[in-house]
């Protein structure tokens, strides 16, 4: 299974994706935004585009659907749950259906709500597991809620998802937004040196060489996945202090996410 990250280079800073069958060449794109971009590369790299697949229905992800789908005849594949939202759905996808190309792609469908209450997420594996994760997980944040999601919707899913990931899992997110996420986890966090080394490393990096994370330095950076981090607890005790001076792991999220909506 190949996994390719196109960055567009718009002002959503969106990323989106192609899997190929290393074998047949068949190949799945995942929130093909822009559509010239996402063909050219099919084509540069022999890629036969048979599915056409959306996480959520945001705009800045399903906005390529039409064009790609007309010029390569590819089935729309999205939430079983999207109804309207995402026009043209063919084979709607829940928890556990597996999305399968050629030979060599098996990803496992994971039903990721919080930012939207449709999103989905695709789990598959190569030489490590991989996660496509839409605008669910970002490179050292999460998804915001403000376009239809829940909070808390979205901590129960790093809870009971999330966390029974390994730490080898590669993340693919919707977007490039590593820099200010980081500065976020310093701001709440200074003392975290994992986080200084890797804004130093990542400040100014091309987007199209975007360094890939792994569940395992999100762990270590990613302060919503950092819920019993002294420094966290302490800061959020601090901002509100009707939580008193141990707060609850979803307090604590949740509260980050407020603080993270409006910095």
């Amino acid at each position: 299974m190949i996994v390719e990250q196109v960055w567009t280079g718009n002002n959503g800073r969106n990323f989106f994706y192609i899997v190929a069958c290393s074998e047949t060449g068949e190949a799945v794109a995942i929130d093909p935004i822009d559509p010239p971009k996402c063909l050219a590369v099919a084509k540069e790299k022999g890629w036969n585009i048979t599915k056409v697949l959306n996480t959520h229905e945001h705009g800045d992800h399903i906005g390529g659907n039409d064009a790609v789908i007309s010029a390569t005849g590819a089935t729309l594949m999205g939430p079983y749950n999207a109804g309207d939202m995402i026009p043209g759905i063919q084979e709607g996808l829940r928890e556990g259906d597996r999305v399968k190309l050629g030979t060599t792609v098996d990803m496992e469908v994971m039903e990721t709500y919080g930012h939207t209450m449709i999103h989905i997420s695709l789990l598959g594996e190569s030489d490590a597991p991989q996660m496509l994760c839409g605008d669910t997980i970002f490179n050292a944040g999460v998804g915001h809620c403000k376009s239809g999601g829940h909070p808390e919707t979205l901590y129960a899913t790093f809870r009971d998802k999330i966390a029974r990931l390994p730490d080898e899992t590669r993340i693919y997110p919707g977007h490039d937004y590593i820099t200010n996420n980081l500065e976020f986890t310093l701001d709440r966090e200074p003392d975290n040196a994992d986080a200084k080394k890797l804004l130093s490393e990542v400040e100014g990096q091309d987007p199209d060489n975007a360094l890939i994370t792994t569940l395992g330095l999100e762990r270590k950076v990613n302060t919503f996945m950092r819920l019993g981090s002294p420094s966290v607890i302490a800061g959020i005790a601090e901002k509100f202090p009707e939580f008193g001076d141990s707060p609850t792991e979803e307090q604590v999220f949740l509260s980050l996410r407020r603080l993270r909506d409006n910095w």
